[in-house]
């Protein structure tokens, strides 16, 4: 299982001129749809006599979690080249808004398309990519008699531990990679009145 994405280190911008129309590309880490909602609300009231806001994002490491917005070019010229690019680098957990202040001149399906893909590049070009770890969490619920059994999978595979309760009845929660999740929960299954489930993942 794959446990590592590509994502960016912060907001930044990029430019990108054509027949007097200009392209302005905000590009920022999220984490969520809500994210992506404050980030366009801002850039909207930011740019708000702009003609056009488009953007894409894509969250998450699957492939479903995403979306293009052409906010009134013709379909296809806008949100699908920001799109384009976020593929091309390989990004998730981001967001990507191209302003257009219209410059008086038409510049068609190819014109557009370019400008919107020189405008997203421009953004990412200019951030820092930095890559991530998934991470799971699992909640464990155990008696004393089994801490020995517990605290020897945590030991062999250096998991780190919080919320730590040893009393008669005893829970802690263990965090790992998200590659090593069918080794870990085989060797918490062989242990005796031990419960665990997952709780997070990142």
């Amino acid at each position: 299982m794959k446990d590592e994405y590509r994502s960016i280190s912060g907001e930044a911008s990029g430019q990108f001129k054509d027949r007097g129309s200009k392209f302005i590309a905000v590009a920022t880490p999220v984490n969520s749809v809500e994210g992506v909602k404050e980030v366009l609300n801002r850039v909207r009231k930011q740019y708000h006599d702009a003609r056009h806001h488009c953007y894409a994002y894509k969250l998450g490491t699957g492939d479903d979690d995403w979306r293009v917005n052409d906010d009134g070019e013709p379909a296809g010229t806008a949100g699908n080249p920001i799109m384009g690019q976020i593929k091309s680098f390989h990004l998730t957990n981001i967001l990507i808004i191209v302003v257009r202040y219209f410059g008086g001149t038409l510049l068609g399906t190819g014109g557009l398309i370019n400008a919107y893909r020189n405008a997203a590049r421009q953004a990412l070009e200019n951030t820092v990519i930095v890559t991530g770890i998934i991470n799971c969490t699992y909640h464990l619920k155990f008696p004393y008699e089994a801490m020995n059994d517990v605290m020897k999978v945590i030991k062999e595979d250096n998991l780190e531990q919080s919320d730590q309760v040893f009393d008669l009845d005893c829970s802690l929660k263990v965090h790992f990679r998200a590659s090593l999740e069918n080794k870990i929960r085989k060797k918490f299954e062989l242990i005796e009145k031990l419960e665990f489930k997952k709780v997070f993942i990142n």
